[in-house]
């Protein structure tokens, strides 16, 4: 898979590199998301050890750690295929050494798997790092895919706190990044195929641009071994299997229970725990009106992963069918549900070009959200703030739609901020569909798939 994006990250990471002395890196997000391309490419040019833990006992760790560093370095000090490491003090020790002159990054992926079979790992990196830091040019990347363990080493007491110079939460890609792994698709096929499979690098490259939706979807998600519905019960398993109710609080949530007591009643249970895990894993969002700024109770959930959304959602009403060899049959209702599933997606994916346009906006742009009454009236896709008072500025309306009517959508949305603002005259507004707006009034911000998905 050809590596696309991640220039801030790289950046970043070339920052940390040229430091003089730098302390480890910390690189975390969830499975699949990149962090492995990420951190090879990276690594190229580079004297570099890539380490993956595998869940090996420590000895075969320490075997395995050997033979990376033997194929890596000619080291006259210690012939590593006779004698591999017996500790991971040892092997640190030796690692430092031969970094004394030239630079040489230690990457250790799966660091929770690490761990899991050598407990004294964090200690033993610990004690290197005090005693070795400013006499070794030994860099080392501390990475892995179990988001809670990765959040738990940098916590207080936890022994590798305050050892880390630069901390990275890698995250799925964002519209505009995802535009570039599927070049050869028009931009509003690039919204829909973003809309089903979300920001995850991996589940971009498996859609083939030379099929149609319907070709896709059959391959992807129409038989039972299917690679949708195999990573949907893997993320469910792997990230959303840990809690005891986290699986559930996503299916209740993908089912309409969007309220913090809906999903209570729905699962049994008090959902707050689950819910700050779903939230800390980025699977879900709480959302309440953007003038509410985190005070107000009027809450509720979605699920942020557009890919969960659509296996949660839409297909998982159909797999029972699937499983049983209907999914030729089941493939046209599959077809016909996506516009129903791709509507919350593509107002999503329309907040976040306009928080990349924020600075053409206006100076001053402090929020964009979407806002509502308290009795759930006059919805507004997107309400943009400015400025220490929170101020109104724009108001704006996304539809899942080829073409939408500029006019007759402004004037709705007029209607709607008259009771967000006592001022709507002053108000600017922004229209938003796939592929065109006509009648726009003057001043109005349009915008479609070739603004939000074009290619960089």
């Amino acid at each position: 898979m050809k590596f696309v994006g991640r220039q801030a990250e790289l950046r970043t990471l070339e920052e940390w590199w040229d430091e003089p002395n730098p302390r480890p890196a910390l690189l975390w997000g969830r499975r699949r998301v990149g962090k492995t391309a990420l951190l090879q490419y990276f690594a190229q040019g580079k004297r570099a050890i890539f380490h993956t833990g595998g869940g090996r006992t420590a000895h075969r760790e320490l075997a395995e750690l050997s033979s990376r560093v033997a194929s890596t370095i000619a080291s006259p000090m210690r012939d590593l295929v006779a004698r591999p490491y017996q500790t991971w003090d040892e092997a640190l020790d030796h690692l430092g050494r031969e970094a004394a002159d030239e630079p040489l990054l230690l990457i250790l992926d799966e660091f929770p798997e690490l761990i899991t079979a050598a407990p004294e790992l964090e200690g033993t990196l610990r004690a290197f790092l005090d005693h070795s830091h400013g006499h070794t040019r030994l860099r080392v990347i501390v990475c892995g895919s179990a988001v809670r363990i990765m959040r738990s080493i940098q916590e207080y007491r936890a022994p590798l706190y305050g050892r880390f110079d630069l901390t990275m939460q890698l995250h799925p890609f964002r519209p505009h990044e995802a535009a570039a792994m599927l070049p050869a698709l028009s931009p509003a096929d690039r919204a829909l195929v973003y809309g089903i499979v979300g920001g995850m690098p991996l589940y971009l490259s498996w859609w083939r641009s030379e099929l149609s939706v319907e070709r896709n979807l059959a391959r992807l998600a129409c038989h039972p071994d299917a690679k949708m519905i195999r990573e949907g019960d893997l993320v469910l398993a792997t990230e959303a299997g840990k809690g005891v109710h986290l699986a559930a609080t996503l299916q209740a949530i993908a089912e309409g229970y969007t309220k913090h007591n809906e999903i209570g009643d729905a699962v049994r249970a008090d959902p707050s725990r689950t819910l700050s895990d779903l939230l800390a894993l980025r699977l879900v969002e709480r959302i309440q009106p953007v003038t509410e700024n985190g005070r107000g109770r009027r809450k509720i959930y979605r699920i942020s992963d557009n890919f969960l959304a659509f296996y949660l959602g839409t297909l998982s009403r159909v797999l029972p069918e699937i499983d049983r060899g209907l999914g030729d049959t089941v493939l046209p209702v599959l077809i016909e549900s996506l516009n129903d599933h791709l509507g919350a997606a593509w107002e999503e994916a329309f907040r976040d070009h306009l928080r990349l346009r924020a600075a053409e906006i206006g100076p001053d742009v402090v929020a964009i959200g979407p806002w509502w009454q308290a009795d759930g009236q006059h919805q507004i896709n997107a309400a943009v703030l400015a400025g220490r008072s929170r101020r109104p500025v724009m108001v704006g309306e996304a539809k899942w739609a080829k073409k939408a009517d500029g006019a007759r959508i402004v004037t709705g949305l007029a209607a709607k901020a008259a009771h967000l603002t006592g001022d709507a005259s002053e108000l600017r507004y922004a229209v938003c569909a796939r592929e065109e707006i006509t009648h726009a009034p003057h001043d109005t911000l349009c915008v479609t798939a070739a603004d939000i998905f074009a290619l960089p």
